[in-house]
């Protein structure tokens, strides 16, 4: 299943996906964590140090190869250079798995090894120089969105991904790409700043959207968020020497994370789980669908200079059968 965790910066994000992520580890499921800030602190999280960090490979800059690969014999595609973040997949189309090895995989993930298991890791890449005043970050989260249009998981295994900060995401259609969306939210009213601006957002897609209340410090930060976000509100996490400990570079076995802590991470896997049962791939597509033909006119066919909506293939699914046809 795919996952999102969203918030304000300096929320928790990072900090609460990584747990989560250490969680799943810790169960044996394979798990693809994916770096999507501009802020890339997700490798740190999970233990990298800023040598490991820092040469991780960036999907950014393997953008070529990541469409080549998925383009495959799409005859819908004339190249991989006609497609764009929001390319949806057809007949011909290679499609990801989370449990295989690829090219992709082999390009731009490398394996994290944690006290309770192993994960893939990837990320964006931050901005570099030649980025600066030329470019947006969704130019480089656009290999994300491209990897998860072509993407079949399954519900014992996991996508998660830790993603820009603020509303930002709501700039493409990746925000439509998950099964749930956790939303960190401190009990202040700049913490639920983005909350209400992502439940506006997301009201007319059928985004499944939880809050985790981040920071707090005892009933009355808790009776704040209820009031505010109401039964959005999932769990609450409040101060964590382990946490601490992890943010110094030390982290104690995972095992030695606060009770409380533990059980609010199995309610979101629950949670999760839960709604990765709900999900309907026809409408999954459908919504894939609608964001490639807004940004082929807005400005993906001026860039390329062809209707992109041509790629689409009207009888396309993307769900099990859909591995099945290709395989």
């Amino acid at each position: 299943m795919k996952i999102a965790f969203v918030g304000k910066g300096g929320s928790g994000k990072t900090t609460l996906s990584s747990l989560f992520i250490r969680h799943l580890a810790t169960t044996g499921a394979p798990v693809i964590a994916v770096d999507a800030d501009i802020n890339q602190h997700l490798g740190a999280a999970l233990g990298l140090d800023e040598d490991e960090a820092t040469a991780m490979p960036a999907m950014g800059a393997r953008l070529p190869l990541i469409k080549d690969y998925l383009r495959g014999s799409n005859p819908r595609i004339a190249s991989a250079e006609t497609m764009i973040k929001t390319t949806p997949p057809g007949e011909g189309s290679r499609l990801l798995r989370i449990r295989e090895d690829n090219p992709v995989y082999e390009s731009c993930a490398r394996e994290v090894e944690l006290d309770g298991g192993t994960v893939r890791l990837m990320v964006t890449g931050p901005f570099t120089e030649s980025d600066l005043g030329v470019a947006c970050y969704h130019s480089k989260v656009g290999a994300v969105e491209l990897c998860l249009n072509h993407l079949v998981d399954a519900r014992d295994e996991f996508l998660v991904v830790d993603m820009t900060a603020g509303s930002d995401s709501f700039a493409s259609g990746m925000f439509t790409r998950f099964d749930m969306t956790f939303l960190i939210a401190e009990p202040t009213r700049k913490g639920i700043s983005v909350y209400r601006q992502y439940k506006e957002y997301a009201r007319d897609f059928d985004v499944a959207l939880k809050v985790v209340g981040n920071k707090v410090q005892g009933q009355d930060d808790i009776d704040f968020l209820r009031e505010e976000v109401g039964e959005d509100l999932l769990v609450t996490v409040g101060h964590s020497d382990w946490v601490r400990a992890m943010e110094k570079g030390r982290p104690p076995r995972f095992e030695l994370l606060e009770a409380p802590n533990r059980a609010a991470l199995e309610t979101m896997r629950t949670v999760a789980d839960a709604a990765y049962e709900r999900r309907d791939w026809e409408r999954y597509t459908r919504q894939m669908v609608h964001f490639h033909r807004k940004n082929a006119a807005s400005w993906g066919n001026a860039k390329a200079g062809a209707d992109l909506a041509e790629q689409i293939d009207p009888g396309f699914v993307l769900d099990e059968r859909a591995v099945l046809s290709v395989s």
